[in-house]
């Protein structure tokens, strides 16, 4: 018999969790690649690790390593023996973004950065500071307030050979470069034929804040996950997203990395050696048996306070973050679902044309008749978010609807 789909319009108020080198490069003026000679800055450091395939680099070689895995079934990082050996170093978030950006930058002087505030003010959310002195006006451009303007010179740039990183201040802003991203970035190498690569990475502060109101709080990754020749990744720890920022830099395709606005502050141990990671590798957060838990960005702590109220109850659930969210990686969540039959996925993203329904057609699609049972959803509300705090709360998939979720799929 046919699986339906079952999605949850769960409401109910809870407490959130937490309050590759290229052969043809354009080489820039000797003045404006230049690097300066600098130390790795000790700043504010700060834990939690999600350790999964990793890229050693040497040059332009790759090779893989294997490293240590996966989460314990406590919900434990997989990364935590890292933290406990005592080698890394702490970092936050957007500390770990910049630091995977000037890493690049230093590497390859065709990387470059562009944007509103990205220079002398070191970004609205500081992910570019202290870039503009290190590395000059040209490589660190601060742009006027034109989205199109500057998104359509950053694919521009790339055409010719650099490798630019674009900042929207905020990911709804680039709702006014839909036009450049979608005509222009994700189909100029196959509209010239293969001549031009579009080595681009656009990134930025999404998703639902702390009252940022509903032009500020926009899930862009619906928006985009429809235009062909694109890559998108979202990271949701320190570690990954530095080693995502580092991929994307590197991919000869356009890829946008979306962070979200929640994330920024949190902290974790790093290593010290470099690594990168692929952009199409999901992430094992936490083994389990019972039921498959698929999720990304932030949604990710929300799922792992409840699962430690399901394992409390008895539940083993499995953790996924997909982290790749254009290709999603398969193997990774077919695997997982060969194993539990049951697939629950949580979003922040809307319901409606949302990667949880890209995500639900892909596993119904390959996975059909391993399922137990009709694969659930979990998605925001389809409602522009409130400007309040209470009711913004109820828009977003709080961890309690999670576990009612789990509980119902394994009855």
């Amino acid at each position: 018999m046919p699986m339906a789909t079952t999605h949850f319009q769960g409401l109910g108020v809870v407490t959130p969790s937490f309050s590759s080198s290229h052969s043809n490069k354009f080489l820039l003026s000797s003045r404006s690649v230049s690097l300066i000679g600098s130390e790795r800055k000790d700043g504010i450091f700060m834990v939690r690790s999600d350790a999964a395939r990793v890229l050693k680099t040497e040059g332009r070689k790759h090779e893989l390593l294997v490293t240590n895995a996966v989460a314990t079934k406590g919900g434990a990082s997989s990364a935590a023996s890292t933290s406990k050996s005592g080698s890394g170093h702490e970092l936050l978030l957007f500390e770990a973004l910049r630091e995977g950006l000037e890493e690049e930058m230093e590497r390859d002087p065709c990387v470059c950065v562009m944007g509103e505030d990205v220079g002398h003010y070191g970004g609205s959310y500081k992910v570019t500071k202290g870039l503009a002195p290190k590395f000059g006006d040209l490589r660190v451009l601060d742009t006027p307030i034109a989205e199109n303007a500057f998104t359509g010179m950053g694919i521009g740039a790339a055409m010719t050979g650099l490798r630019p990183v674009v900042e929207g201040m905020n990911m709804g802003f680039l709702l006014l470069a839909f036009n450049q991203i979608s005509n222009n970035c994700g189909m100029l190498h196959y509209t010239s034929g293969g001549q031009f690569k579009i080595p681009i990475v656009i990134r930025g502060p999404g998703g639902v804040g702390r009252q940022l109101g509903a032009e500020h709080s926009q899930r862009l990754e619906s928006y985009f996950q429809s235009i062909p020749g694109i890559q998108m990744v979202a990271c949701s720890t320190p570690y990954n997203a530095k080693g995502l920022m580092k991929a994307a830099i590197r991919s000869e395709n356009p890829v946008i990395l979306f962070e979200h606005v929640l994330l920024y502050n949190l902290k974790e141990r790093i290593p010290d050696e470099e690594y990168v990671l692929s952009l199409e590798e999901a992430e094992m957060v936490r083994p389990g048996e019972h039921v498959t838990i698929l999720t990304y960005s932030r949604m990710r702590y929300h799922v792992m306070q409840a699962a430690k109220t399901l394992v409390n109850k008895g539940y083993d659930p499995e953790v996924i973050d997909i982290r790749s969210l254009k290709p999603f990686d398969l193997h990774t969540i077919g695997n997982s679902v060969k194993k539990t039959h049951r697939v629950l996925i949580v979003e922040e993203c809307m319901r409606t044309g949302g990667i949880g329904a890209s995500l639900t057609a892909a596993i119904t699609e390959n996975f059909h008749d391993y399922l137990d049972a009709p694969i659930v959803c979990l998605s925001s509300q389809d409602v522009p978010t409130p400007y309040a705090g209470t009711l913004e709360e109820w828009t977003v998939v709080q961890p309690a609807q999670i576990v009612t979720a789990v509980e119902k799929l394994c009855q």
